[in-house]
């Protein structure tokens, strides 16, 4: 019996000694695990929402009007966005968070490696020659087309289709941060680098916009740069933007604003090009207010820059009244007639909001028309909420994925002791606004366009440059919207100022720039 008892004691022991170091190992191998897989979790939580992710090739309604600005680095506050990140030899290198963690993004070598979104959807997205290649989701699907999107703040910026850049297009796009607003800022004076083209030296310029050739003796106004708050946007470069619209179509549609904003472009694109007589009107018309559309064909990169006029985007039309006359109509439900030529263009920049100010269309007295029925008497404002409505289901159903929609917002007019066609003035102001409520105004036509665009399907970006323009009632053509050379002493007539459009070169100029900061930043 001792010698059976002396053996299961020992067996026992055995046993308990083999289950000691079995726990010891599992407990251990446990620990280290923690350990290894602590930097990567700490990755996805901490780094995700803040810096370069992957996503397969779709865009929330979020990512549609985020105001993207430039910066020369990205950095990381205490909430968790980016500070202290360096670019080196071609390298993002060393994110840090708040609590001191590194959280490992790398750009090397031209490759963008090792990046995961919070889903997990692409994961190893590696390239060796410049192009971004072999990117696999979760399921185990090759993705061919991929877009980079870097996050901070729940705001999302894409960089679209970079399967098909070089690496370094893309570490360029990703070293500028998107953490300011592009229309919150202030004008700099710039005398060195403004005006990006000479007054006069453009031909595309039309009479009502020309005001050094009209007699206009001040040029300050021609020297300001727009300046975003805690960022910068890139210089104008006319052979980039050109080499960006290779093999493609830009047209503006719209009012008079846009033609104004039209004549700018064509000048600054103009300006870059070493051999000016490969860009012309395909059918030798001159810019007048008369004609309503124009095609500025550019050789060298097979591409267009087209206007087309549209003054309020829906149909304008005409009725037989009682007395047998044709009165105008406004069909807030149909889109424009013009349309049509709206259709395969790659790149549309639209506007309205000027003409809704003029008497018929604020009175609205027989005149907004829904089907074949004309209102006695319709709201402006709720015309043009309709009208706005009409033209976004036009878009979401007609423009195909792929292209670039934008839509340029309200342009401040300055007019003094009047409107323009009450006396209205604005002759002799050389000195941008420095403070008031003027600067803070907002109309209820831009709450409007912001709430339709948000509810839209198609991601149109608003090219909101109103606040930037509340500051310029130095920029206006006033009395010099027509050629006033005259004699000294000769007066001047003031009966009509023109205090909505803007001197060429001038205040449009800007616009056109954010439209290039946009542009670079989508990287198509």
């Amino acid at each position: 019996m001792a010698t059976i008892f002396f053996f299961s004691t020992q067996k026992n022991l055995y046993a308990i000694s083999t289950f000691s170091l079995l726990t010891l190992f599992l407990l251990s191998l446990l620990y280290f695990s923690k350990q290894s897989l602590q930097p990567n979790l700490s990755l996805y939580r901490d780094h995700y929402y803040s810096s370069l992710s992957l996503s397969l090739n779709t865009r929330s309604q979020d990512d549609l009007n985020i105001p993207i600005a430039l910066s020369q680095d990205l950095s990381r506050n205490s909430n968790g966005s980016f500070y202290n990140s360096t670019i080196s030899k071609g390298s993002l290198q060393n994110s840090r968070n708040s609590n001191g963690s590194v959280d490992n993004s790398r750009i090397s070598n031209g490759s963008v490696e090792n990046s995961r979104n919070s889903k997990g959807l692409i994961d190893n997205l590696r390239n060796s020659n410049g192009s971004v290649e072999n990117s696999r989701s979760s399921n185990g699907l090759l993705v061919d087309d991929i877009n980079v999107i870097v996050q901070e703040d729940n705001k999302k910026f894409v960089l679209e289709n970079t399967s098909n850049v070089s690496a370094s297009v893309v570490k360029e796009s990703v070293k500028w941060k998107i953490s300011c607003d592009l229309y919150v800022g202030s004008w700099v004076k710039d005398e060195e680098n403004y005006p990006i083209y000479k007054a006069g030296s453009c031909p595309f310029v039309d009479e009502a916009y020309d005001c050094q050739s009209n007699g206009r003796k001040d040029s300050q106004y021609m020297n300001w740069r727009w300046k975003p708050d805690g960022c910068d946007i890139p210089r104008f470069n006319a052979t980039d933007f050109l080499t960006r619209l290779r093999g493609k179509r830009l047209m503006l549609v719209g009012d008079s604003m846009n033609r104004n904003q039209f004549e700018s472009l064509l000048c600054m694109l103009y300006d870059g090009l070493s051999n000016k007589s490969k860009m012309y009107e395909i059918h030798g018309y001159k810019i007048t207010k008369g004609r309503g559309y124009y095609i500025f064909k550019f050789e060298d990169y097979n591409c267009t820059v087209e206007f087309v006029r549209s003054h309020f985007l829906v149909r304008e039309g005409t009725r037989v009244n009682g007395q047998g006359n044709n009165n105008p109509t406004l069909s807030i439900d149909r889109i424009d007639k013009s349309a049509n030529r709206w259709k395969r263009v790659d790149i549309l920049i639209f506007n309205t909001g000027h003409w809704w100010t003029h008497g018929k269309t604020s009175r609205g007295k027989n005149y907004f028309k829904e089907g074949d029925y004309v209102y006695p008497k319709f709201d402006a404002v709720e015309a043009y909420k309709k009208s706005m409505s009409t033209w976004a289901k036009w878009i979401d159903k007609n423009v195909d994925a792929g292209k670039s929609v934008f839509y340029r917002g309200y342009s401040s007019a300055h007019f003094r002791g009047g409107d323009w066609d009450s006396g209205g003035s604005c002759n002799g102001e050389t000195e941008l606004i420095k403070s008031g409520a003027i600067l803070d105004d907002y109309p209820v036509k831009m709450k409007i366009v912001q709430d339709v665009i948000r509810d839209m399907q198609f991601p149109v970006v608003l090219l909101n440059i109103t606040k930037l323009t509340n500051f310029r009632k130095d920029g206006h053509p006033s009395v010099y919207g027509k050629n006033r050379t005259l004699d000294e002493g000769k007066k001047i007539s003031t009966r009509r100022q023109d205090c909505s459009h803007w001197c060429l070169p001038g205040v449009p100029d800007a616009w056109n720039e954010l439209i290039y900061a946009n542009l670079v930043l989508r990287t198509r």
